[in-house]
């Protein structure tokens, strides 16, 4: 939605809410008019967004826009040199402060400013009774896990935690080497009580995987003294305890931001949501994971209704599908109202652009606790399930312990998203959304208890693969070159097949292992093969890629289906261009070291040939021209200055395209 209409929703939900008096409210929402007068510009971003959070923008042509602008310096000094008024947040996307005061003079001074739209009362002057813990249904049982270990695995996951993982297929991830190295998630909660004492989280202080923490409610940076319920969810994802506890994506960094105030529930802890998702952003964090959620309040006068669980009213919704906008990858929730009056999904798990996460065993069967669907737009939510009924967390007592929510089944669901986006960064996150709801158990029939149910990873990470990967097939004489581009590790293979013309069945013609390697990464390979026996007319390959090679678990993919045209005299001049008038292939291709030549063999001349250069963006980066006659000739193909990865090179003759080529310029 434009940031008119966000801000128009804002004001119609929180001007519904009556002001009785302010001697009912402490802390309260300023509503500004506009961004004037600010220090910040577009034209310099890097002031008020992380070099981070800038080339996530650029990889995924995300516009830097007005939303992105901090709220006003000018207004914000304004504000804050009237007596008896303490500023607490800021949220730039919604464009507009909390304050707290006692002084009733102080609103009326506010709202005399020009620049001020509305001031409303959003949080109460006293806190609830003593004691109050919102997270309280989620209890705890103190176990020990056994240590039983699975061959084969990359991590000693022992077997709750190992039960926990096999249900979505996860340990896949992690044995070719998606851990979470590289991806940043963020964690919206109530607190992350001794984090850095705990055993669970060892590897991750020790490592310094924590980049940045903020508390939101007392606005400072300590975390650790605050509530325990966003540490459990932490452990979800950064536990490592070989043979005991391991997390979804133990090797990922982290901010850790509390935005909840245990002991009360206000609007107020909404507009912390909001303003710790903008910090998150701003920080270039990849994904968030939050285990909270709104629908009633300690004053009832701010209770929403099941029909404003449409995904565009409440103001944590709207925070959240601008937070995607902004290509932020976000897990919530689904809350644990299933089984009493309410029953349905809570804000912002509502939000159209995120993901809603329900609760399930290991064994799939969902908590009864687990909040109902649709939104009341008619959503399917939850989007998905996993683990939260007797989930595996650390406990503030330094023991592993399971607990019941959807408040872990979401950091579940996040640490394996957060692994699988890890292998393709070039892919958005709306994208990552639509494979996880595409390779789940219930994808055609989705219901709202599980929504789209339980996502299979290795069955994610094929159809990325299959999406991500390329090939070509060229011929010279008698002899087809099969190339091709993927990703793999060296315990996998590929299988190459063909099917002549008149035949009905492909048939394997070749095997490649994959090239050495533990961690998942891009490589190019090559394959040549001759067609003196074949038949002429129309040819078909593929490309079969093994991505799992144990005999229990075996799983293979067609990553490409090439065509090629052979005719009648396969010594003779034609190829697999739309004129039939030359053959053209690059060699080597790729070619780590020395030149590389492009190869134009045609029966007459053709004369003057234009080679364009264009990278993964279709951006011409060179040009250059050859001057080709009768027979085979070959060109040196100059690659210095060019920056080393995958062009595509097209020629062309008298402007008419005649042949188009893939060259992997490697180091």
């Amino acid at each position: 939605m434009p940031a008119r209409i966000y801000l128009l929703l804002l004001i119609t939900i929180l001007g519904i809410f009556p002001l009785p008096g302010n001697t009912q409210f402490s802390r309260y929402i300023i509503r500004l008019k506009h961004k004037g007068g600010s220090t910040f510009s577009l034209a310099n971003p890097s002031a008020f967004l992380s070099p981070r959070a800038l080339s996530k923008r650029s990889r995924h042509n995300i516009p830097v826009d007005s939303l992105d602008l901090p709220v006003s310096t000018t207004q914000l000094n304004q504000l804050t040199a009237i007596p008896n008024l303490t500023l607490l947040n800021q949220s730039k996307w919604l464009n507009a402060v909390t304050i707290q005061t006692t002084d009733p003079n102080v609103i009326n001074v506010v709202n005399a400013l020009p620049f001020v739209q509305s001031v409303t009362g959003l949080a109460a002057r006293t806190t609830a009774e003593p004691g109050k813990n919102k997270f309280e249904a989620e209890e705890q049982v103190m176990i020990e896990p056994s240590p039983q270990r699975t061959q084969g695995d990359y991590f000693n996951y022992g077997t709750a935690s190992g039960n926990e993982i096999r249900l979505h297929q996860g340990d896949f991830l992690h044995n070719i080497g998606l851990r979470g190295q590289g991806m940043h998630i963020a964690l919206l909660d109530g607190g992350f009580y001794n984090y850095t004492t705990l055993k669970a989280f060892d590897s991750i202080n020790a490592n310094n995987q924590v980049l940045s923490t903020w508390d939101f409610v007392a606005r400072n940076n300590s975390v650790t003294e605050d509530h325990p319920h966003g540490m459990q969810c932490l452990s979800t994802i950064a536990a490592n305890i070989p043979g005991q506890f391991i997390g979804k994506a133990p090797k990922a960094s982290f901010h850790l931001y509390r935005t909840e105030d245990v002991a009360t529930e206000y609007p107020i802890e909404e507009f912390n949501w909001v303003c710790g998702a903008e910090r998150a952003d701003s920080a270039g964090a990849d994904l968030i994971s939050s285990s909270v959620g709104y629908y009633d309040f300690d004053n009832p006068i701010f209770n929403y209704t099941y029909a404003q669980m449409n995904g565009n009213t409440t103001m944590s919704a709207i925070g959240a599908d601008i937070g995607a906008k902004k290509g932020l990858l976000i897990l919530n929730s689904a809350g644990n109202e299933g089984g009493n009056g309410w029953k349905y999904i809570i804000t912002p798990a509502d939000a159209d652009s995120i993901l809603c996460v329900g609760a399930v065993n290991t064994a799939g069967v969902v908590g009864s606790f687990s909040s109902y669907g649709p939104s009341a737009d008619g959503q399917i939510k939850p989007d998905l399930v996993s683990v939260g009924v007797a989930a595996l967390v650390q406990s503030s007592g330094n023991n592993i312990a399971t607990a019941n929510g959807t408040s872990f089944s979401c950091p579940n669901m996040a640490g394996l998203a957060a692994c699988l986006w890890q292998g393709f960064p070039e892919v958005n996150n709306l994208r990552i959304i639509r494979v996880l709801r595409e390779s789940s158990d219930r994808f055609n029939n989705p219901n709202d208890r599980s929504g789209y149910g339980i996502p299979n990873m290795k069955t994610a990470f094929g159809k990325l693969l299959i999406e991500y990967a390329t090939g070509s097939a060229s011929r010279s004489n008698c002899q087809v070159t099969i190339q091709w581009n993927s990703k793999d590790i060296g315990a996998m293979r590929y299988e190459i097949e063909q099917k002549g013309s008149g035949e009905t069945n492909f048939s394997k013609i070749g095997e490649l292992a994959a090239k050495p390697g533990t961690l998942l990464s891009n490589q190019s390979y090559q394959f040549a093969h001759s067609l003196a026996t074949a038949t002429p007319g129309g040819i078909q390959f593929r490309i079969r890629q093994i991505i799992d090679t144990a005999t229990a678990t075996f799983t293979a993919l067609y990553i490409d289906t090439l065509n090629l045209n052979l005719p009648p005299n396969c010594n003779s001049s034609g190829g697999t261009n739309p004129t039939g008038k030359l053959i053209a292939y690059l060699a080597p291709n790729p070619a780590a070291q020395g030149p590389t030549f492009l190869v134009i063999e045609n029966p007459e001349a053709l004369g003057s040939i234009r080679i364009d250069w264009f990278d993964l963006h279709g951006s011409r980066v060179k040009t250059m021209n050859v001057d080709k006659q009768t027979g085979k000739q070959s060109f040196l193909l100059p690659g210095e200055g060019l920056p080393y990865g995958q062009y595509q090179l097209r020629l062309s003759r008298n402007n008419e395209w005649i042949h188009t080529l893939r060259w992997m310029h490697l180091r």
